[in-house]
């Protein structure tokens, strides 16, 4: 539990990190304080992201969970409707391209069969 309480919020940090670097990156011992602040999140002593997890992660989460799980149905409806979908395009160009290969092929199928005359047939021994 301790490490997912880490990972969630470690995760979350690394998400606004991405825009605080842009903005504020040219504060004085910047990169500093955010190693400081991971080391504090990790440290089995201060128990950095069990706080934070605790008192704004869990919180927020628990008040959101109706909301969550309505995303996650929705999510999961579109990508069955999505996945349905691009299998009937992905079927409908195979077989497209079966039947263009099928009339491209026909000349040399007609041409190969046209080369068996009834003669040649009739020279076909008959085992019976």
């Amino acid at each position: 539990v301790r490490w997912m309480m880490y990972w969630i919020v470690f995760a979350l940090f690394m998400a606004t990190e991405t825009f605080t670097d842009l903005l504020i990156s040219w504060f004085p011992f910047y990169y500093e304080i955010k190693m400081a602040f991971v080391i504090w999140l990790l440290s089995p002593y201060t128990r950095g992201a069990s706080l934070l997890y605790r008192k704004f992660v869990h919180p927020t989460l628990s008040r959101k969970e109706k909301e969550i799980d309505t995303y996650i149905i929705q999510a999961k409806e579109r990508s069955y409707e999505t996945v349905v979908r691009f299998g009937k395009r992905g079927l409908n160009m195979a077989a497209t391209a079966a039947v263009q290969a099928a009339a491209k092929s026909q000349g040399a199928l007609a041409g190969r069969l046209r080369s068996f005359s009834m003669q040649d047939l009739r020279s076909v021994p008959d085992e019976t």
